[in-house]
């Protein structure tokens, strides 16, 4: 295939992309009413004259069947002559030899009337020779001469139709059911019909162009509205406002909108603010550093261990700040995936809380761990170390006066559930559906502990949510939080190495 060939639809759907919901609509309904008109035009004119021959002539073949199934009926001659009244018909009930038997009606157009003896029986032989019937269309300016002319004045322009059914009576003897009806002309009912469909023709053009333009503007107004409100909301515009109206899609389609505008517009302000929070926190420990450092370059008696080990401090909690982010950043792209293996949990809970002990003790701080059982469960070691870090660090930061975080591990059935409980400030429920998403923080003036970066729910939400873990938070303002998740237990406690 050439690349001409190719391009031209590409081309052809790009150019009908720049046409305006109003035109393509207005040539679509025009398109519509020409394919209607031309419809009229075929069935009322053109070929108006092909269905009335053809149902005339199945009436004429409908009303020679009803005459053969009654002809042994006693009351055959009678139901004839009601069957020609009634259809405006003559019947001629005809021998082999031609002679006429029975006839019923006397139209003066009538060819039964006109055709000579001769004539009849070749229709007979021809029904005999055939499937026993016959159909023969005559007008009535081509007969030859040896018809009967009667009325030749009316009738030159009329059109007869003939149709004869061979049937054998009781009695033996073979006969013909000869049905002879007029087909009128239909000129003038043509002519009438080309006159009322110009008519037609030209008020249904008027209609539809005032009725397309109607619709256009119903259904493109609103459109058109939602479209210019959509660039300036891709300009950053969030506080623009989408009109529905006109349709229920189109009034679904502006709700939408205005849904998505609002979450964008969320998203743009936690965006900010995470940016704001990130900066302060990268700007803090860089200050120390470049300090420490000046001081400890300007004055030789400030080059001690302690000054050291605070550049040390402060480089770790950069490090574990970047580190937080580029992890938040893979949890949430699908990146890391959980390395799933057999672990003690109520171990890993122990062996966390002595280190927070050694950590935290000279503050006043407390971690105390409730554990009535040994709990074993699948999951990836290292992640869920680093989610009740986490949980742990955001109890440290929030808690009350008492300085208390209360770490409870419990057992229900199958399943091991860990709260992380502090006495704080607690959450206000209209908080709590947020309270895990990215660049949230309830408490924009809270104080930070030396540990953690600020990021911890979020890394919580993305790790628990890739081992399809059950979580959540119970809150009470003035009566502290309780951050909990749950894991499936296995059966048997894994090998020690």
């Amino acid at each position: 295939m050439k690349p001409s060939q190719k391009k031209a639809p590409a081309e052809h759907r790009a150019l009908l992309s720049h046409i305006s919901i109003r035109w393509r609509l207005i040539l679509y309904f025009a398109m519509f009413v020409a394919l209607l008109l031309v419809l009229l035009w075929l069935f009322q004119i053109v070929f108006l004259e092909s269905f009335y021959k053809s149902i005339k002539t199945n009436s004429i073949k409908n009303t020679a069947t009803s005459i053969v199934d009654s002809i042994n009926d006693e009351n055959f001659y009678s139901e004839l002559n009601r069957l020609t009244r009634q259809d405006v018909i003559c019947v001629h009930i005809i021998n082999e030899d031609g002679d006429t038997i029975y006839s019923s009606g006397n139209q003066s157009s009538c060819i039964l009337h006109m055709l000579a003896p001769g004539q009849v029986r070749g229709l007979y032989q021809k029904a005999a020779a055939g499937d026993r019937t016959v159909l023969q269309n005559y007008e009535l300016r081509e007969l030859g001469p040896g018809f009967q002319r009667k009325n030749s004045i009316q009738t030159a322009t009329m059109e007869q139709m003939l149709y004869g059914v061979l049937v054998t009576r009781e009695s033996g003897e073979t006969i013909m059911v000869m049905v002879d009806a007029t087909i009128s002309p239909i000129n003038t009912t043509v002519e009438t019909l080309r006159a009322q469909l110009v008519l037609i023709t030209f008020v249904m053009a008027g209609f539809s162009l005032f009725l397309v333009f109607v619709l256009s503007s119903v259904i493109a107004k609103p459109l058109i509205r939602i479209n210019e409100s959509a660039k300036q909301l891709a300009t950053g515009d969030y506080e623009t406002h989408f009109e529905g109206g006109g349709f229920r899609e189109v009034t679904e389609l502006a709700d939408t909108l205005n849904y998505a505008s609002r979450e964008l517009s969320k998203v743009e302000h936690l965006r900010q603010e995470f940016i704001s929070n990130v900066s302060h926190d990268l700007r803090t420990p860089l200050t120390m550093i470049t300090g420490y450092a000046e001081v400890m370059r300007d004055l030789p008696d400030e080059n001690t261990p302690e000054n050291v080990q605070i550049i040390i401090d402060e480089a770790k909690r950069l490090t574990t700040l970047v580190n937080d982010i580029l992890n938040l950043s893979r949890l949430q792209s699908g990146a890391q995936t959980p390395d799933f293996e057999p672990f003690n949990l109520t171990r890993v809970l122990r062996r966390i809380l002595d280190r927070y002990a050694k950590m935290i003790l000279h503050e006043g701080y407390t971690v105390e761990l409730e554990a009535s059982e040994e709990a074993v469960v699948l999951a990836d070691e290292v992640r869920m170390t680093q989610v009740l870090y986490n949980l742990i660090n955001n109890a440290i930061n929030y808690t009350g006066e008492d300085k208390k975080v209360l770490v409870r591990q419990t057992v229900h059935g199958s399943r091991v559930r860990v709260d992380v409980i502090d006495h704080g400030e607690g959450i206000a429920p209209e908080n709590l559906p947020y309270i895990w998403d990215r660049y949230y923080k309830e408490d924009k003036a809270h104080k930070r502990s030396t540990v953690g970066s600020g990021l911890g729910l979020s890394i919580v939400k993305g790790v628990l949510e890739a081992h399809h873990a059950a979580y959540g938070v119970e809150s009470v303002l003035g009566a502290g939080s309780d951050f909990w998740f749950e894991l499936d237990l296995l059966e048997e406690e894994p090998d020690e190495e």
